[in-house]
């Protein structure tokens, strides 16, 4: 049976912030989903346990032929331990494996959440029929994913696309990777949040990335300048990586940038000034159009465009490994 004409994917999306689910049908349409909250300061434990009750809570959950999972990174892949920046509580967490363990006997194929969210605009989105794209994620954290000649980059170790962690300025805040002046620790909500309120911002809302676009909509210049501050470190890291794969369309996606112009605008401004080489004037950089489906389209697409975003290699990696799990639990229970 080929990739593309398995059935219904149960489709994980694992975030900072939250925790998603669904099901998704052959075509990449989202059937069923379920969202909640990533429990902030709990155990490792107990983010699992609530994500198995979003998958539990879902329809015909039973009927899925595979599942595919996209968590923020890095991570060791394919073997699947991760270990978000955001997300202390993981630290070479088995999310693979438990997953395996729920669903016995199902393909688990598992990527970092900017791919996913980069295979789903490629497929479907706003990035289809684009041979050489950057899909990118500007939320609680800020990574990418990498499209190129029709195909998702894995790297040396799976987690390619990391453009969080491009310096965009030598000097800037230290980053929660252990470096410094990473893009990452410009852009995302929380850094944004930060730095605004050590330039005076007194939010009037709930003092989320969110409050801080609504203040600057209305003019507050602390939070204006956050959001030109994080837009031109974007733009920057645009067209350093731009330049070096040879990329036509950017799309982005993620809760900072449902900001708009608000980090649109100076992201335009900076590549204007930094991505002058001849064969990036056409470089395109938009919104991305799946919206918060996006990264269950994407982790679905390891499974059902597999041949487009899933390594031959990957696969057999995991049939080995499956085989390996069923020797031993035979093994153990005298088979």
């Amino acid at each position: 049976m080929s990739d593309r004409t398995r059935g219904t994917v149960l489709a994980v999306d694992v975030g900072g912030t939250k925790l998603a689910v669904g099901i998704v049908g052959a075509d990449g349409q989202v059937a069923s989903s379920s969202r909640g909250p990533t429990p902030i300061g709990a155990d490792g434990e107990a983010i699992w346990v609530a994500l198995v009750a979003l998958i539990d809570a879902l329809p015909d959950v039973d009927q899925v032929t595979a599942v595919g999972v996209g968590c923020g990174g890095p991570m060791v892949w394919p073997t699947g331990l991760v270990s978000p920046l955001n997300m202390p509580a993981w630290r070479d967490f088995p999310l693979r494996g438990r997953l395996q363990s729920q669903f016995p006997g199902l393909d688990v194929r598992l990527h970092n959440d900017a791919p996913c969210l980069a295979a789903a605009e490629h497929w479907i989105g706003a990035g289809a029929g684009v041979d050489n794209m950057l899909g990118m994620v500007v939320a609680t954290g800020v990574g990418s994913g990498l499209i190129v000649d029709g195909r998702l980059v894995n790297g040396n170790s799976g987690n390619a696309g990391h453009i969080g962690h491009v310096v965009v300025d030598p000097a800037g805040p230290p980053c929660s990777c252990g470096g410094r002046g990473c893009l990452e620790a410009i852009a995302r909500g929380p850094a944004l949040v930060a730095w605004a309120r050590s330039q005076g911002w007194q939010p009037s809302g709930d003092g989320s990335a969110r409050a801080l676009a609504d203040d600057a909509r209305v003019g507050n210049a602390a939070a204006v300048a956050a959001f030109e501050r994080a837009g031109r470190a974007v733009g920057i890291a645009i067209a350093s990586s731009a330049a070096l794969l040879d990329l036509s369309l950017v799309v982005i996606g993620g809760g900072v940038a449902q900001s708009g112009e608000l980090l649109f605008a100076p992201l335009r401004a900076a590549l204007a000034e930094h991505a002058r080489i001849e064969f990036l004037r056409e470089l395109r950089v938009v919104p991305a159009a799946l919206g918060q489906d996006a990264g269950l389209v994407g982790a679905a697409a390891l499974v059902l465009n597999g041949d487009r975003y899933w390594s031959p290699s990957v696969v057999a990696l995991g049939v080995a490994e499956s085989g390996r799990a069923g020797a031993l639990g035979a093994a153990k229970h005298g088979g």
